[in-house]
């Protein structure tokens, strides 16, 4: 049951909101987590300010986890957030946060898991 929120101070066409969701597909076996309940949400044009300074361009990526995935997969899954948003949409990862939140209790389709 993972949720992506992915915001960028850049505008996102449809077409590379659609690559980079996508991609998230495929990364979140990363954390074992299959696809097949991964939900994406995008804000683009967010305004983001790193290090005292407006971002031009930058992003914030949380992604919340039903349970809790080891450190060595958040890394690995941070190293394919920062690839995507790189070569999708010139996002440095010098300028990407992404942050992990594991959830105990998660609801769907009118119950908890």
């Amino acid at each position: 049951m993972p949720f992506i929120d992915c915001r960028t101070s850049v505008a996102l066409s449809a077409r590379t909101r659609e690559r980079i969701k996508t991609r998230l597909g495929q990364a979140i076996s990363a954390l074992k987590k299959p696809e097949s309940y991964l939900m994406v949400g995008f804000t683009d044009e967010y305004e983001l300010w790193f290090a005292g300074k407006r971002a031009e361009r930058g992003a914030y990526v949380a992604v919340s986890l039903f349970g809790k995935a080891s450190s060595a997969d958040c890394e690995k899954m941070t190293g394919l957030v920062c690839a995507i948003l790189h070569e999708e949409a010139d996002i440095a990862p010098e300028q990407t946060y992404v942050t992990y939140h594991p959830v105990s209790d998660w609801g769907w389709n009118g119950s908890d898991f």
